[in-house]
């Protein structure tokens, strides 16, 4: 089935869903889907990470996400240490 979709948006917000690729036609299926299925709490583990993977971008290593864990640990010490 194909659908025609008219939308009605500010320019600011239509460039920037355009510049993150929110208007390409799978994507909008895709956030429709999402919205159904959460709609209806049928979203599985497995259908949101296959989602999460899907989306562009390199992912996050696990150094990057230690070394950011680490970095936000020795802020919250230095910041109860100044007190």
């Amino acid at each position: 089935m194909s659908v025609t979709l008219e939308l009605d948006l500010p320019e600011s917000i239509a460039a920037q869903a355009k510049a993150k690729g929110l208007l390409d036609p799978k994507r909008v299926a895709t956030l429709i889907a999402r919205e159904l299925a959460s709609d209806t709490g049928s979203r599985s583990f497995f259908e949101i990470v296959r989602q999460i993977r899907a989306q562009p971008g390199v992912p996050t290593s696990p150094e990057e996400i230690q070394a950011e864990v680490k970095a936000v640990r020795a802020e919250k010490r230095a910041r109860e240490a100044g007190r």
